[in-house]
C-alpha cells in the first residue's frame, strides 16, 4: 500500500500532523496500536510553564529565549521562538476547526483548577474547565455518591487553603445505581455514558437545582459530555449559576472527547486510520525509510514517501527502559539519555534526569539511526528528547508544536520533488 506519509502513533502529535497533511492533499495513514495517552489527559494543554532551572516563565518570548542558553537540545531551542509561537498559534485554529472549543491563548497562559483544588498554568483548556476563582467566590464541588474518582472534600480544602470559600456536596441519582454494583465500573467513561443520555438530564437537573441557588458557581467532575457539550451547555442555560467541570481520575471524558475530534476530523479530511495495529519492522536503504511493516499486514507493506514518529514516550512504550539504557521501540533510533547512574534524584518530588531522555534530531525533526540521518523520517511529540514534559510544564505544546513544524517539513520537501 502507497501513501506520501505514515504516521506511526495516533496520540495528539499523531493526529494534528495527520489532520494537517490530509487537509493538503496528501494520502496519509496513522497507525494507531489503540488508545493514546489523550484518553489519559485533563483535556488541557500546556505550552511553558517553567525553564529548566525552576525558574516560572510569565513572558513567553523571554522564556523561549532563555531556553537556547539552559537546554540547547529543547525541541523548542530546535525550532527557535518565532516558529514555536507560529505553530501555536496555527494549533489553536486547527482545534477549534476541528469542534474543540477551548480557552486560553499564546500570549494569555491561565490558571486552571486541579481536581484537589490547586492551580495549574494552562497554555489551553476545554470550555468547561474552571480558571482561577474570583475573590469573595462562594464555589460548590458537587461529587456523585459512590464515585472514588473525584473527591469533593479535597477539592473544596484545597481551595480553601486559597482563601476560596468552597463547600463539599455530593448527589445521588438513581440511574447511576447498577454501576455502583461493580467499583471498577464506575468510572468517569461509564458514567456519562448514562448521563449523557437524554432521559437522565431532568433527574441531573433535579439534583443541581437547589445547590445553584446556594452557590455562585458549581464545580462538578467531568462525568458527561463524551461525544460533545450539550449536556453542560444545557445545564448552564436551566440552572441559577454557572456550572463548571474539574477532570476526574483517568480515563478522562475531556481527553477521550478531544481524541474522538481529531480522528474525526482526520478521517473528514480522507485519512486512513489503521486501529489496533503497530509497527514491527522496517526497510531502511540509503539513508530513507522505504517500507513498514505491521503485525496485522503481515506481508503486504505500508510504502511512504515520508514517515512520521510519534510513537508517545515510557506511557505509550514509545519508549523503554532497559538495564543497558533506553530505546526507542519502533524504529531503534538514537536516544538522548542521561548516564545510568545519572537517571535519578533520590528526592521522589524532584525533576528527574530520564524525563528529558527521547530520539535525538536536528531542527528538521528528522532522526538519526546508526549514526546515518534518515532523509524521510521524522519524529514528533513526546518521544522527543531534551525536556521535561511534568516540570517544565510543556508536554501538550511539545505534541502541537513539533507535529506542524514536521507536516511543514514534508510539505516543502513535497514542493522540492
Amino acid at each position: 500500500m502507497n501513501f506520501d506519509t505514515v504516521i506511526i502513533g495516533g496520540g495528539l502529535a499523531g493526529l494534528l500532523c495527520g489532520i494537517t497533511l490530509a487537509g493538503r492533499g496528501q494520502r496519509v495513514a496513522i497507525v494507531s496500536r489503540g488508545r493514546s495517552a489523550l484518553s489519559f489527559s485533563s483535556g488541557s494543554l500546556d505550552l511553558l510553564s517553567h525553564l529548566p532551572n525552576g525558574e516560572k516563565v510569565t513572558d513567553l518570548n523571554a522564556g523561549l529565549a532563555r531556553l537556547a542558553d539552559l537546554a540547547p537540545m529543547h525541541p523548542y531551542a530546535l525550532l527557535g521562538p518565532e516558529r514555536v509561537i507560529e505553530y501555536a498559534q496555527e494549533a489553536q485554529r486547527l482545534l477549534a476547526n476541528c469542534g474543540l472549543v477551548m480557552q486560553g491563548r499564546v500570549e494569555t497562559p491561565h490558571l486552571r483548577v486541579t481536581p484537589l483544588g490547586g492551580l495549574r498554568q494552562a497554555w489551553l483548556s476545554p470550555q468547561e474547565v474552571p480558571a482561577a476563582p474570583s475573590p469573595g467566590m462562594h464555589v460548590g464541588i458537587v461529587g456523585i455518591e459512590g464515585f472514588l474518582d473525584f473527591q469533593p472534600a479535597l477539592a473544596a480544602a484545597g481551595l480553601r487553603r486559597l482563601g476560596v470559600t468552597a463547600t463539599a456536596h455530593e448527589m445521588t441519582l438513581p440511574a447511576l445505581d447498577i454501576l455502583r454494583d461493580n467499583p471498577s465500573e464506575f468510572r468517569a467513561v461509564t458514567i456519562a455514558r448514562v448521563l449523557d443520555d437524554e432521559a437522565q438530564f431532568a433527574p441531573l437537573c433535579d439534583a443541581l437545582r437547589s445547590l445553584s441557588r446556594e452557590h455562585d458557581v458549581l464545580w462538578l467532575p467531568a462525568c458527561f459530555g463524551l461525544a460533545d457539550s450539550c449536556v453542560w451547555t444545557r445545564l448552564n442555560e436551566v440552572l441559577h449559576c454557572k456550572v463548571q467541570l474539574l477532570p476526574t481520575l483517568p480515563p478522562s471524558v475531556l481527553g477521550m472527547r478531544m481524541h474522538t475530534l481529531l480522528q474525526r476530523q482526520f478521517i473528514k479530511n480522507g485519512g486512513v486510520w489503521l486501529a489496533g495495529d503497530e509497527v514491527v519492522n522496517a526497510t531502511i536503504s540509503a539513508g530513507r525509510v522505504s517500507a513498514l511493516w505491521t503485525r496485522k499486514h503481515e506481508d503486504i507493506p505500508l510504502r511512504p514517501r515520508h514517515v512520521v514518529l510519534a510513537s508517545g514516550s515510557f506511557f505509550s512504550n514509545g519508549l523503554v527502559a532497559e538495564r543497558q539504557g533506553i530505546r526507542e521501540a519502533v524504529l531503534g533510533l538514537e536516544v538522548q539519555q542521561p548516564e545510568r547512574g545519572d537517571r535519578c534524584r533520590d528526592d521522589l518530588f524532584a525533576a528527574q534526569p530520564w524525563q528529558q531522555s527521547g530520539v535525538h534530531t536536528d531542527g528538521t525533526l528528522r532522526g538519526w539511526q546508526n549514526g546515518e540521518r534518515l532523509e524521510n523520517l521524522y519524529v514528533a511529540g513526546s518521544v522527543l528528547g531534551g525536556f521535561d514534559a511534568i516540570t517544565q510544564g510543556c508536554g501538550g505544546g511539545i505534541c502541537a508544536v513539533t507535529a506542524l513544524h514536521a507536516a511543514r517539513q514534508i510539505c516543502v520537501r513535497e514542493k522540492l520533488q
